[in-house]
């Protein structure tokens, strides 16, 4: 497990054998599906990414728009209001890395200014076209993730023929297509967009098979957290009530292949993080006394 002390994040993406790190959520939104509202005072959200950090977070990924099904896009002034003042407050107050979740090109500059060091972009660069220069520009580290769709429509119908084959392509098509816009290939993550233009089928399908597109060869992030698929399989109309399926798919995604894993509820998954590479240490007689005190 990547420590939350001493976590470098060009160095963890630099090695191949990189320990799985836990991604922090901090949605700065009135409507997010599962803590929208609960964080939209800057000193409020600022505590509670310390706090996530306490628990062993090792990124605190920031957004101010919520991209759950059916919801619409928010202005980039009002994206940029939201987060900005909690960015720039929580870069001084903590080494923490910090992730800027967003599509838009000045929301992403405006978040590098004052600290952010990775863009999260769910479109993978189609929705702004500036947002990859500036990226490259910048020196930051991307995440592109995939997605059928838009969040306002991406539920209606989702098909695939082959849903692993097809994100796979699609995601080695957005890396070269970063590449080409000046992005560093070794500071790219990719995301096989779980939950985003996907039926339940598909979610499940895409983690039975993490291995093929973790096989493509750049860190991969995976945000199963609360998500409705859970839900339905597990009976929980309540997305805090979904802590024990997450867990389930975070151990499942470790597994297979995960980096990075985007999480609400940190201290509870850094613990299933740990536990389930304390049994793949063991499984390969690998020396587990480097594992962090709790």
């Amino acid at each position: 497990m990547a420590d939350k002390v001493r976590f470098q994040l060009h160095p963890w993406l630099a090695d191949p054998r990189r320990e799985p790190a836990v991604m922090g959520v901090l949605n700065i939104t009135p409507d997010s599906f599962s803590d929208g509202g609960l964080w939209q005072d800057p000193s409020a959200a600022v505590d509670r990414a310390l706090a996530m950090v306490s628990e062993g977070a090792a990124v605190i990924d920031v957004g101010g728009e919520s991209t759950r099904p059916g919801s619409q896009p928010v202005p980039e002034n009002e994206q940029a209001r939201r987060i900005i003042p909690v960015i720039s407050a929580l870069a001084k107050a903590s080494p923490v890395p910090i992730s800027v979740d967003t599509t838009r090109a000045s929301v992403a500059e405006s978040a590098i200014d004052v600290g952010a060091v990775i863009v999260n972009d769910i479109s993978a660069g189609r929705d702004d076209p500036r947002l990859l220069p500036v990226v490259a520009r910048r020196g930051a580290v991307l995440s592109l993730m995939h997605m059928q769709g838009t969040p306002a429509t991406m539920q209606a119908n989702p098909t695939y023929e082959n849903v692993t084959d097809e994100v796979r392509r699609f995601l080695l098509d957005r890396l070269k297509v970063a590449q080409e816009a000046g992005v560093d290939p070794r500071n790219v993550i990719l995301d096989p967009g779980i939950g985003f233009g996907k039926t339940d089928a598909h979610n499940l399908t895409l983690l039975a098979e993490l291995r093929t597109i973790a096989a493509i060869g750049r860190p991969l992030l995976v945000g199963t957290s609360r998500k409705g698929f859970i839900g339905r399989i597990t009976g929980e109309s309540d997305p805090a009530d979904r802590r024990f399926g997450t867990a389930a798919t975070i151990a499942w995604a470790v597994a297979n292949g995960a980096a990075l894993l985007r999480v609400h509820d940190v201290e509870p998954m850094v613990g299933v993080v740990r536990m389930i590479r304390a049994i793949q240490k063991a499984s390969s007689g690998e020396n587990q006394a480097n594992f962090p005190a709790p």
